[in-house]
């Protein structure tokens, strides 16, 4: 009696007969070629540790979070209203919130929208990852910054879009090259990503008159405008600048802004600012597909804490001297440590600063000798666009006490040298 064959065929079977069978088990989406790791996490595996004085990272200085103050916030929420806390809650966010949003936005950056106009979301890279859901198809292109910040890159690369640079200089967006992208870009670009305050990764800030033109100029075009904002109550010098959205009226424009950088950055509660009604009711079910809503607790625990004005608006006016005295300590060293041929930003607020080695450094290389003398930073060329630059460096003066970055500076100073004389 003949054997009976077998009803299923193994893959390496499979594959021997029909050499075009793919035998992964696992076949990712095309959209994956483009996602890398952020180089700046990459880098801070290696480099973050209690030995290795780290400019790397855009940490906040953690001895400054408000424990105390927000561990009783986190008390009264719990004490108060438990149940609610630790329950499912609407995706929009929680409704005092989004009115505290509001008013405090028409209090520190001109902003005229309501609640409902606001979205609470799990932090600014999910508003990234929501507006590139919501806008972008395959081959769309965002204009963008040059340099460009690296999270935005990251999550607009999801969505497989393409990018026009604009350069940018000591003023921020540089217009006339804004005119130019928009005269000639076919077709016409989905997006306008800008970082209007003290830029990540360069520090600048773009000047009041070039707002008003790039606001000009995104309406007479018809390209909307997506302001991101997580370092503007961080200025230690020069003037208060109105919003992007502000300027515009809120036409036509998306905001968005976190507690990050005010309160910590561990509670990942950011907001969007939508006033297209269109535009909020298609965003909303995009992130009930991500994560249903922003965690209850902490929101209402943010809420609880940022109510009190004097305590919320306290805590920022603790942490700017001490921000500005360690920009000013990171400027000077540079100034004293660095060799000929180098420059710097001399940024009016934010975390970071970004410079440029002679033509001669790269600083990926550089990293690699810095490293051996524990001092570590993030190298420039995965913020810039369309362009290969392999000269520049980001800085976070933030996250290191004073004597940390006299000493950090030196040793930086000192690997930039060996480079030029020729040590790899």
């Amino acid at each position: 009696m003949p054997r009976a064959q077998p009803r299923y065929r193994g893959l390496m079977s499979l594959a021997a007969s029909d050499p075009s069978f793919d035998t992964r088990v696992f076949r990712f989406a095309a959209r994956m070629g483009r996602l890398k790791a952020s180089a700046i996490r990459e880098i801070l595996k290696v480099t973050d540790m209690p030995d290795v004085i780290s400019f790397a990272g855009g940490l906040p200085a953690p001895e400054l979070f408000p424990i105390q103050q927000f561990a009783r916030a986190c008390q009264e929420v719990l004490a108060n209203d438990g149940q609610a806390a630790l329950q499912y809650s609407v995706t929009e966010g929680y409704p005092p919130l989004r009115r505290w949003v509001s008013e405090y936005l028409a209090r520190v950056n001109e902003i005229q929208c309501t609640p409902d106009q606001v979205l609470i979301i799990s932090g600014s890279q999910q508003g990234l990852d929501l507006i590139g859901k919501t806008l972008l198809d395959p081959g769309d292109s965002v204009i963008i910054e040059n340099p460009a910040y690296l999270g935005a890159i990251q999550a607009f690369d999801a969505y497989e879009a393409q990018y026009i640079n604009v350069a940018t200089d000591d003023e921020g967006m540089i217009p006339a090259d804004l005119l130019r992208v928009l005269q000639e870009a076919k077709p016409k670009p989905k997006l306008l990503y800008i970082v209007p305050n003290f830029h990540n990764p360069t520090g600048v800030t773009l000047s009041l008159r070039r707002r008003k033109e790039i606001v000009a100029m995104a309406a007479e075009f018809g390209i909307p405008i997506f302001e991101d904002d997580p370092y503007g109550r961080l200025r230690y010098a020069g003037e208060h600048l109105p919003s992007l959205m502000a300027l515009a009226q809120s036409r036509n424009c998306i905001y968005m802004s976190t507690v990050s950088k005010t309160i910590a950055p561990g509670m990942r509660v950011a907001w969007l600012v939508i006033p297209d009604r269109e535009l909020f009711e298609r965003v909303v079910p995009a992130k009930q597909a991500a994560d249903l809503h922003t965690s209850s607790f902490t929101q209402r625990a943010v809420y609880t804490y940022a109510k009190d004005q004097a305590v919320f608006e306290g805590h920022i006016a603790e942490m700017l001297p001490v921000y500005a005295r360690r920009r000013d300590l990171m400027i000077e060293s540079l100034e004293r440590y660095m060799p000929e041929g180098s420059s710097w930003t001399h940024p009016e607020g934010g975390l970071f600063l970004w410079a440029r080695m002679p033509e001669s450094v790269d600083t990926e290389e550089l990293l690699s000798l810095a490293s051996r003398s524990k001092v570590a930073f993030v190298p420039g060329y995965p913020f810039w666009v369309n362009r290969v630059v392999r000269n520049t460096m980001r800085l976070n003066f933030s996250n290191a006490s004073d004597d940390m970055i006299v000493e950090g500076i030196r040793r930086l100073g000192d690997a930039v040298k060996a480079y030029l004389a020729g040590e790899r």
